[in-house]
């Protein structure tokens, strides 16, 4: 019977780590649109290729709607509410 507990516990502090996981890149898609968004016309956008230091120009109004356009965060985020 305890260890059905401690699993319980352990399955609840996923989700909760899962969650708050979430929550944080939620929050960090926000603070890039809204940084973006904020830009003025003439400022220069680099994009960092994954697991890699290099960084490439990118347009300012592409970066924009592609971080707009974003819900797999925020549809995974809803399916722990």
């Amino acid at each position: 019977m305890s260890s059905k507990i401690r699993d319980g516990d352990d399955n609840f502090e996923g989700q909760c780590a899962l969650k708050e996981e979430l929550n944080k890149k939620i929050k960090e898609q926000k603070v890039v649109v809204d940084e973006l968004s904020n830009l003025k016309k003439n400022r220069k956008v680099y994009i960092q290729q994954r697991k890699s230091n290099i960084f490439f120009l990118a347009d300012r109004s592409q970066m924009l709607s592609s971080c707009k356009s974003k819900p797999r965060v925020i549809t995974l985020s809803e399916k722990f509410r």
